[in-house]
């Protein structure tokens, strides 16, 4: 598969990339993409949320009244559910949502991403760049340039270009990230994935071990 590659500007460069069909071409696995979106979302939760039960109740434990004739159900405490100011029954506690998934199923969901972008047109190839310094009006004038500006958008680019990095960081529909942190649920998220020109041979290395 060649893909065109475009300068900052838009503007076609007269180049083309060959993209690797072991990389950006293989069937999708859907259950695949599935299961890593939904680990890396469940990775997000803090999982501090915490009820109070009975047991963390400050109050008395008398009995409060006693055990037959008064017509109504027993009661041995004021901390019990069934009052006011009591504890809660089943709260949720604190615990972690993370699970595990197998390296080759993680790898697969991650090919299967680029997969569907790359069939989907959703994938940009843009020649090297970087900024002097580090301006948001200079990353948004790429965005214009490549139609992007209302977009949800992913760059992958060389960890060397810090400057397009902070540039990026103010703009909360767009991601700059290392081919080395690209993971699905970005990928996924993203309307359009654009690829510098040399992390392309990079990701194909990295994805196809």
């Amino acid at each position: 598969m060649k893909v065109d590659v475009v300068d900052i500007n838009g503007k076609n460069t007269g180049r083309k990339v060959e993209l690797s069909d072991a990389v950006f071409a293989i069937e999708p696995n859907n259950h695949a993409v599935y299961l890593d979106v939904k680990q890396y979302l469940a990775n997000q939760r803090q999982g501090t949320h915490k009820a109070k039960e009975r047991a963390d109740i400050k109050g008395s434990t008398r009995k409060i009244k006693k055990q037959k004739g008064t017509g109504t159900a027993r009661a041995g405490s004021i901390k019990s559910p069934v009052f006011r100011g009591g504890g809660r029954v089943f709260g949720p506690r604190p615990r972690n949502y993370g699970f595990k998934l197998n390296k080759g199923l993680k790898r697969v969901a991650r090919l299967s991403a680029l997969s569907m972008k790359a069939k989907n047109d959703g994938i940009v190839v843009i020649e090297d760049f970087n900024f002097d310094a580090p301006k948001t009006k200079n990353f948004t004038d790429v965005l214009k340039a490549l139609s992007l500006e209302n977009k949800k958008s992913l760059f992958v680019l060389d960890a060397s270009n810090k400057n397009v990095y902070l540039s990026s960081r103010n703009l909360k529909a767009t991601n700059v990230v290392s081919s080395s942190k690209l993971n699905t649920y970005n990928m996924m998220n993203a309307n359009k994935i654009v690829i510098s020109e040399a992390m392309v041979a990079e990701i194909e290395t990295n994805f196809s071990k």
